[in-house]
């Protein structure tokens, strides 16, 4: 199970950091990524680490202001999120799937396991 939180409403130019909470005892087995969805966009992936964390990836339009980390031993991923645009408004997932340890997510990734979503709403 995934949990989100963190979400909100922030100024352009602002930031937020999202958290996610997962239950299970082999969390170290897992690559972690964010997801977002816009109205009447296809859901898109943001960023992913792999299950130690040493390995990231990014989508080009977030590169240089996001940040994902993972802290395994509280079972937590967080998406560190500066300089937000109106562009990043979505509903924001967590999703896990059982992968190789370096392996940190791509645009084609479709993990197992899904949160439910936090709101991003960034005002201009």
């Amino acid at each position: 199970q995934l949990v989100e939180s963190g979400g909100g409403l922030v100024q352009a130019g602002g930031s937020l950091r999202l958290s996610c909470v997962a239950s299970g005892r082999t969390f170290d087995r897992y690559a972690v990524g964010w997801f977002r969805q816009a109205p009447g966009k296809k859901r898109e992936f943001v960023a992913g680490i792999s299950g130690s964390g040493e390995n990231t990836n990014y989508v080009d339009s977030v590169k240089g202001r996001f940040t994902i980390s993972r802290d395994n031993a509280k079972n937590m991923v967080y998406l560190q999120m500066n300089s937000l645009k109106p562009e990043d408004m979505a509903v924001y997932y967590c999703a896990a799937g059982w992968a190789s340890p370096m392996f940190s997510g791509t645009t084609y990734w479709i993990p197992s396991y899904w949160g439910q979503g936090t709101q991003v709403a960034v005002s201009s």
